[in-house]
This record gives structure tokens, C-alpha cells and sequence, in this order.
């Protein structure tokens, strides 16, 4: 029973952390290798699916958001949103292969869902990305490289 809920804790950090919620999957990834009580592959795929779920929320939220554009409580102004939009439009769906990267990663699935990109395309290119960063800071932390 241990063994799943700590599976299932990676998969809800993963998720959190892929969200606009400021949390860190790596350090719980990182801290089960270290461990050695668990499969470093199914880590991987748990981390993976939890964090690419977790874009396919900030891509729905885009989907939805766009119609509060013009609200006063809108957390976004239309100037960095309008920004966001013609950086995405120019790099099209392959800007989100930075969908890992801290900051600027979250931002970008959100805007995906405001431009429509298509669902597949979209988890197809975010897994992609998020799967290789978690398979890398895997191979680091067991040694398989560097």
C-alpha cells in the first residue's frame, strides 16, 4: 500500500508542478531514485502522464479562459496576453517543446489552448518534451550519463 501512495504522490506533484501551481516534481522524482525502492521506469512513466495531464488542464483553461479576456479581474493583461499569442503563432506548436522549462513552460500550454492548437498535437508534443527532461534527470540521477 505504501509503494501506490507514493506512486500516486509523484503522479500528483507532477501534475501540481504542471500546472500554474508553484510545485517541484523533480525533487520528488529525484528523492524515490535515491531511494532504490522503487522502478525507475515506472517513475518515469508516473511522473510523465501526471505532468502531461497536468498541461492538458492549463490547455483546457485556455481553451475556456478566452472569453473573460475583456474583465476587469482578468489575471492576464491583454498586452503580454496579445504578446503571448504572436510569439506562439510564430513559433506555431513546436514552442511547445519548452513546455518543461520553469516559468515560461506553463504559460505556453495555456496559450496553446486560447490558439487551439488540436488536442493531439498537444499532448503529443508536450509528452515529448516533459517525458525527455524526466528521462534525463532519471539518467543523471542513476548514473547512466555525465
Amino acid at each position: 500500500m505504501f509503494e501506490l501512495s507514493s506512486y500516486l504522490g509523484l503522479f500528483l506533484a507532477a501534475f501540481g508542478a504542471a500546472t500554474l501551481l508553484p510545485l517541484q516534481s523533480e525533487a520528488v522524482l529525484v528523492g524515490m531514485l535515491l531511494s532504490e525502492r522503487y522502478v525507475a521506469v515506472m517513475l518515469l512513466a508516473v511522473a510523465t502522464t501526471g505532468n502531461v495531464l497536468g498541461s492538458v488542464v492549463n490547455w483546457y483553461l485556455g481553451r475556456s479562459i478566452e472569453r473573460f479576456r475583456h474583465r476587469r479581474w482578468f489575471p492576464v493583461s491583454e498586452r503580454h496576453l496579445d504578446t503571448a499569442q504572436r510569439a506562439y503563432r510564430r513559433h506555431g506548436r513546436w514552442a511547445l517543446l519548452l513546455s518543461w522549462v520553469p516559468i515560461i513552460g506553463d504559460p505556453i500550454t495555456l496559450v496553446a489552448g486560447v490558439l487551439r492548437e488540436p488536442l493531439w498535437s498537444f499532448v503529443l508534443v508536450v509528452t515529448i518534451a516533459k517525458g525527455f527532461r524526466y528521462l534525463v534527470l532519471v539518467a543523471l540521477t542513476l548514473g547512466w550519463i555525465g
